[in-house]
């Protein structure tokens, strides 16, 4: 069975709304992307250098970093000698196996959840990001599965930042735990997971303060805000995701090297991928910082926030390719 009728039949098992939402999100990148590649399969029939080296030019303008893609192009070397591919046709489903499985990793994307009680998800990242957004808009997820939903107000610095956090509070739904303005980001923690308790709350969502100017403070910051979380739940936090606008590129995974050294990330949040042809750059964070992408923005609406999943990632890519791959079989 071939790769592409494989995707395909993986993904008619999914909903159909969330195939509809990646394969909108990702409209920039597939014409940017593999718009490109198709066009060069056409024009050059032949696998040469010329061909490689024109693939690869694509491959880092769509974002993808260097370093992964100098790794593809070798991997697809070695796969065309081993399957004495001499089309350049036959190496669509090759290179869109390859991409599955740099996006897949070995960890799952799901969100870690608490096995019972209250779960804690903290959100790093720096301002402009749509980090407020993103915790907004996940509160609406985990609400319409019917848990029960508190926001924490940690960003404290930031002008305007708790009133951001309440008007989603307000749009959701969902109560926001804050204090004035400026102040200590810790103890409004405290008073959060305090009220989750009291309430018996399933989903806290804590913001943070994203300061890039002082880093070592950023980071002190972060570690006190880590210490009263484990004293009052010693399991949490049991995800802390660091939110990355897509469309700032190489940008986004130099901010994701910082932040992921020193602040125990343990997932990404990509948003605003809809905005952006520059799409690859999920492919090269996940295989840079291996570290899963956990979500993916891919719009502006409330329920755009979507779980990432690499085959629907790839098949919204490909769309185009997946059809007249198929065309092309039943022809025959």
């Amino acid at each position: 069975m071939s790769f592409f009728k494989k995707l395909k039949d993986s993904i008619s098992q999914k909903t159909e709304s969330v195939t509809n939402k990646f394969k909108e999100g990702l409209t920039k990148t597939r014409s940017a992307f593999v718009e490109r590649v198709e066009e060069l399969i056409l024009r050059r029939k032949k696998i040469d250098e010329a061909f490689y080296e024109e693939l690869e030019e694509i491959l880092i303008g769509a974002d993808v970093g260097v370093n992964t893609v100098m790794t593809l192009i070798d991997e697809l070397r070695v796969e065309v000698k081993k399957r004495k591919i001499e089309d350049a046709s036959e190496l669509q489903p090759v290179l869109s196996e390859k991409l599955v499985g740099l996006l897949k990793g070995d960890e799952d994307n799901q969100l870690r959840m608490a096995p019972s009680g209250l779960t804690v998800i903290l959100f790093v990242g720096v301002n402009g990001v749509g980090k407020t957004t993103t915790i907004g808009k996940l509160a609406h997820k985990f609400k319409s599965e019917g848990k029960k939903v508190l926001m924490a107000a940690g960003d404290t610095f930031r002008a305007g930042a708790i009133e951001q956090l309440e008007v989603w509070g307000q749009r959701v739904g969902v109560d926001v735990i804050k204090q004035s303005s400026g102040a200590d980001p810790a103890a409004v923690m405290y008073d959060a997971v305090q009220a989750a308790k009291q309430r018996g709350v399933d989903v806290l969502l804590c913001d943070t303060a994203g300061r890039l100017q002082n880093k070592a403070n950023l980071m002190e910051e972060l570690n006190k805000i880590f210490r009263v979380i484990q004293r009052e739940v010693p399991s949490a936090p049991h995800e802390v995701l660091l939110v990355l606008d897509a469309t700032t590129g190489q940008n986004a995974l130099s901010q994701a090297k910082l932040f992921g050294e020193k602040s125990g990330v343990s997932g990404l949040v990509l948003t605003k991928l809809d905005g952006t042809a520059k799409g690859g750059i999920v492919i090269a964070i996940r295989n840079e910082l291996q570290l899963p992408v956990k979500l993916v923005g891919l719009g502006e609406k409330m329920d755009d926030l979507q779980e990432f999943d690499s085959e629907q990632f790839v098949h919204a890519l490909f769309a185009g390719l997946i059809q007249s791959a198929e065309g092309e079989q039943s022809e025959s």
